[in-house]
């Protein structure tokens, strides 16, 4: 029995159209030759769940699945074509659900605890960062991670602008990653960011006593349709929140953490001189 890995998190039909197309033509072709999803499942090697969230587009399919469902199916290639637009993301399977809905974001407010927020990060710092990955990574796709870590950045100047908060632990700032110059010039990039009018990032202290971040960094985002949704993500794991208990509970600590940090301008000013120390 084979085994892709599955990317969750898309809020109801908000899953990508490349995924609610391919199960659509998965299911149209299956139901044409008369199989239940349970005997598509076996004659193909994956389990009828497998086949049920790819149809229902909670799973992104791999091109391994797409070949092997369009020979199952003697589609003639036809899935194949449809998936060509899922083989086109350059996202990890599990960050690819985030991606999607943070393109989207009206608003996003976000505390790093550990590393600068990848929006923020210069093609050099995300390089360095996305290298040191365990398992380790090839060049291509370390370099196929960066262009769609960049590609993110659009977020900052698109039109119409969205709002964007950032808070980050004053370590996230002090740890040379890349080495003395990089860090520098990614110091430098960070003081363009927030001269930026829709851009506010806040430093902090290591000193503060009083924390409610402990649990890790967080997002919260604003979807067009005014929806707030909490984003949670550490080792690789990640997860949409949507129960609005939980995104409560996420805005009332960012709330807090906001409060307890530096202010933007005085962020700013401890930010140009830790650069200019370098």
């Amino acid at each position: 029995m084979r085994h892709d890995s599955a990317t969750n998190g898309y809020v109801g039909s908000d899953a990508p159209l490349s995924w609610r197309m391919f199960g659509a033509q998965q299911r149209a072709l299956r139901e044409k030759k008369q199989l239940t999803q349970e005997e598509l499942g076996k004659s193909a090697g994956y389990s009828t769940g497998h086949v049920r969230e790819v149809e229902a587009a909670k799973r992104r399919p791999t091109l391994n699945y797409a070949e092997t469902i369009d020979r199952a199916l003697a589609a003639g290639g036809v899935l194949l074509t449809v998936a060509q637009e899922l083989l086109e993301s350059k996202h990890p399977e599990w960050f690819e659900a985030y991606a999607h809905t943070e393109a989207k974001a009206r608003r996003l407010y976000s505390y790093s605890a550990l590393t600068i927020d990848g929006l923020l990060q210069t093609e050099d710092h995300a390089r360095s960062v996305l290298s040191m990955n365990v398992p380790t990574l090839d060049v291509d796709r370390v370099e196929e991670l960066v262009s769609a870590r960049l590609d993110r950045q659009k977020l900052l100047t698109r039109k119409p602008q969205p709002t964007l908060g950032f808070v980050l632990e004053q370590v996230t700032l002090e740890r040379p990653i890349g080495g003395a110059a990089l860090h520098k010039r990614q110091l430098e990039h960070l003081i363009a960011c927030a001269e930026m009018r829709n851009v506010s990032i806040q430093v902090l202290e290591t000193r503060v006593t009083t924390h409610v971040g402990l649990d890790g960094p967080m997002m919260l985002l604003e979807t067009p349709d005014g929806t707030t949704l909490g984003y949670v993500e550490v080792q690789g794991v990640n997860r949409i929140l949507t129960d609005p208990v939980w995104v409560g509970d996420l805005d009332q600590r960012y709330g807090i953490i906001r409060s307890q940090a530096l202010s933007p301008e005085r962020s700013l000013d401890l930010i140009k001189a830790m650069a200019g120390a370098l």
